[in-house]
């Protein structure tokens, strides 16, 4: 009789812990638009997740702490004038976050320390190049102020935030179809995309060139999510040909074949995949399920090992996920997520158990840091570098606020008021509000007379 041997894994008691409801952000009004992208963006500072809006897109920006029943009249980032689809916020400042929306444009922020006071309607900087609603943003992760926006108008650009300009433009030529997921790799060297045309496809961005392609990863009809994983590995979440939830595994100098191919169930909602380099874990998030499942992925056969499953009893609308940076480390928390409910954004810690408070290395290798690894300049002339990596021993400790500084003499066109990193208003918005303060005046100094009038015709009766 032969005895099964489990695999040996220091991830295979990891749980999923959700918040008490006083860390809870209670009272918000998540968007109802149909899109599938995870609503909700974290890093170590603020949580933002994208809400309802009447006459325009807007989107809540809140200091992480400031948790709780979230005030009705709260101020919103509110410049876009119709729905907004995506939010990320900058890798490398963490007070920067870029938005698309379906008016076409994307939008950088700047987000004062300590939050919002007034409705930010100003962005620091206006990106227009996209003929259609753009859906996903993405920032590159090593090189500063690199930005990538796919739009259903089947483009990609890749934009140079310092100046404004659009320094590469991947056409309908290379995608035929609607973008659904567009991912860059750990360097920022290559971008992986999934499209309508049922092909998943490995892109080098500054030539123009598809390095590899594969046809039809999935079976299914409903939209493929791609990611890159170790070693040069893509992940894909499908469907069958009988609308069974699929996640597959590619070597990309090998597309024949999936290195592993598991069926999940059969759920509609897409599988918004999120992947930790520094675990080699990948988070599988369907909107509209009640569960996180996770995976461990290894560089023997068969390579996508089954870990557990985080189950609740609300649905999600999004999800958003926190850099490794902004966790816990003495609480052995190895990721954290932001359910989006209804009316609630819940942070749901996925944690390890050990029984020591010690730094456990195992857990926490060296991570990406909040330093840039190259220019703008030095990743478009052909050079690529990994992430500057920090440790976590001692814990994080955030830098100074850094200023986003935008070069306007190209894009003077759409000159746009930039917000000063305290929250002081610019002249330009300062005149404005003067402007308006005279008009009002003007107005009651006029109904004053009216009301004048009427007293002495009441009088002389």
């Amino acid at each position: 009789m032969s005895r099964q041997v489990v695999r040996s894994s220091k991830f295979r008691h990891v749980f999923g812990q959700p918040a008490k409801a006083d860390q809870c952000y209670e009272d918000v009004r998540v968007s109802q638009t149909t899109w599938d992208s995870g609503f909700c963006a974290v890093n170590p500072k603020f949580m933002a997740l994208i809400c309802e809006a009447s006459g325009g897109g807007a989107f809540l920006v809140l200091p992480l702490g400031k948790t709780g029943r979230v005030d009705k009249n709260v101020p919103l980032v509110c410049g876009h004038t119709a729905p907004v689809l995506d939010i990320a916020w900058c890798p490398h400042n963490d007070n920067v976050i870029a938005s698309g929306s379906e008016d076409c444009t994307v939008m950088v922020w700047e987000i004062p320390d300590g939050g919002l006071v007034l409705p930010l309607r100003e962005p620091v900087i206006t990106l227009e190049g996209h003929t259609k609603r753009v859906g996903i943003v993405a920032w590159h992760p090593t090189a500063q102020n690199v930005l990538l926006s796919a739009g259903c108008d089947n483009v990609i650009l890749v934009w140079d935030v310092g100046t404004g300009a659009a320094v590469l433009t991947l056409g309908p030529d290379v995608h035929p179809d609607t973008i659904y997921s567009v991912d860059w790799s750990r360097d920022g060297a290559l971008i992986c995309t999934s499209c309508r045309d049922k092909r998943v496809r490995v892109i080098e961005p500054r030539k123009g060139t598809v390095v590899a392609e594969k046809d039809r990863p999935h079976e299914g009809t409903r939209p493929v999510h791609a990611v890159f994983v170790s070693e040069g590995k893509i992940l894909t979440t499908g469907f069958s040909r009988m609308s069974e939830r699929q996640v597959a595994l590619w070597d990309t100098k090998h597309l024949e074949e999936p290195l592993s191919l598991q069926e999940l169930d059969t759920s509609s909602g897409v599988l918004l995949p999120f992947f930790d380099p520094d675990t080699n874990i990948v988070y599988l998030c369907g909107k509209g399920d009640s569960s996180i499942r996770y995976f461990e992925i290894t560089s023997e056969a068969p390579f996508l090992h089954y870990l557990s499953m985080f189950s609740s009893k609300e649905s999600q609308r999004g999800m958003g996920y926190m850099p490794k940076r902004g966790l816990e480390v003495n609480k052995c928390e190895i990721a954290r997520f932001y359910k989006l409910h209804e009316r609630k954004c819940e942070p749901i810690a996925m944690t390890v158990p050990r029984k020591s408070d010690l730094f456990q290395e195992d857990l926490y290798p060296p991570t990406a840091g909040p330093d840039p690894a190259l220019t703008a300049e030095e990743w478009l002339g052909g050079r690529d570098a990994g992430p500057l990596l920090i440790s976590l021993k001692d814990g994080y400790v955030p830098p100074k606020s850094r200023e986003l500084r935008v070069n306007r003499g190209l894009d003077s066109a759409r000159r746009r008021a930039t917000p000063e990193p305290s929250g002081t208003p610019s002249s330009d918005t300062v005149s404005r509000l003067e402007e308006d303060v005279r008009n009002l005046s003007a107005i009651v100094q006029k109904l004053q007379e009216r009301l004048d009038r009427l007293e002495e015709t009441v009088q002389a009766k």
